[in-house]
């Protein structure tokens, strides 16, 4: 993560959620101190948390990948069935790179789970957690096809990265530790935006948080079920909805509140200063959470996001073991 001299350097994190632009965050702060030019590209909810935290750094333009998300069935099947529109944007933006390596003169891509973000004649770096990609019960006999299709995206990067840790305190279980790795792939440790040093009391006390994210129509049916089950009880609820497009707005109903997004200084106060934590399994919380020595109450799949399904199995196990 270290580079001997100055660099121009393009991060792009993929727009799923919140968890891919917020693992970003780190990288991009870190390089932003040490005085690298930087350009960061993104689309939707990750454009605007990644806007949030560095308002004078210049965006590029990405094509958005445009992929339905399906309500009820596995994400995995969902991606297998756009399969040739997914092959699609993953070239449109590979020819879209290129160009703008020639226009900007980046020396390093950084790219997090874009697939088409990889360039023959500068530095190259993929970041990701899922060296293979769990599939359902049903269609189980595809992982190792998932797996060799995966790998060949890993094997056009210069390097891969892995923000997890060897031994048996990793997180990601499987999904990173069950083969071994390619030979240019290695860990780097946890990716997070906490702690930060300028923190502060929280607005208010809560007995419960709920942090939510992840592709629609999920994060919404969560949001509205959390309401309905949290706004009689008597201990007051707090509901970030993980929507940095929102215009900051702040309401209630009954002894819930519900905050659009909440900076990372004060998602922190929150975090360390409430008991209860209510959330989506996904790596980038599961990180977060561990790099400020909390475990969530509550894990929260996605429904149909077979790697969540297992990452709130594996992390589980995890807790009662320590």
């Amino acid at each position: 993560m270290n580079f001997d001299k100055p660099e121009t350097i393009l991060v792009a994190p993929l727009n799923w959620g919140l968890g891919h632009a917020a693992r970003c965050i780190p990288l991009i702060r870190k390089w932003k101190e040490e005085g690298h030019q930087l350009y960061l590209a993104a689309n939707g909810e990750a454009y605007h948390l990644l806007h949030n935290e560095f308002p004078t750094l210049p965006f590029l333009a990405l094509p958005e990948w445009n992929i339905r998300y399906s309500h009820s069935r596995s994400q995995v099947t969902a991606m297998l069935l756009q399969f040739p529109k997914l092959i699609y944007f993953i070239a449109k933006e590979h020819r879209l790179l290129k160009q703008t390596v020639k226009e900007h003169a980046i020396t390093i891509v950084v790219s997090d789970n874009r697939f088409g973000l990889w360039h023959k004649h500068i530095k190259s770096v993929y970041i990701t957690h899922q060296l293979m990609i769990k599939a359902p019960k049903s269609i189980r006999w595809t992982e190792p096809l998932l797996r060799l299709l995966h790998h060949w995206v890993i094997s056009c990067f210069d390097e891969c990265w892995i923000p997890d840790v060897a031994g048996n305190n990793n997180l990601s279980g499987d999904l990173s530790h069950k083969y071994p790795l390619p030979r240019h792939a290695r860990y780097i440790g946890w990716l997070s935006r906490f702690p930060v040093t300028d923190t502060h009391k929280p607005f208010k006390h809560y007995h419960t948080l709920c942090l939510l994210s992840g592709p629609e129509p999920h994060r919404t049916l969560l949001e509205k079920s959390l309401i309905e089950r949290f706004r009689d009880v008597h201990e007051p609820t707090l509901i970030v909805r993980g929507k940095p497009s929102v215009h900051q707005e702040r309401y209630s109903i009954g002894n819930v509140d519900v905050v659009s997004h909440v900076e990372t200084h004060e998602m922190q106060a929150y975090i360390l200063d409430t008991p209860s934590i209510i959330c989506r399994s996904g790596y980038s919380t599961l990180m977060d959470l561990k790099v400020l020595n909390r475990t969530a109450t509550e894990l929260i799949p996605t429904p149909g996001q077979t790697e969540q399904v297992y990452l709130a199995h594996w992390n589980n196990r995890l807790q009662r073991h320590l």
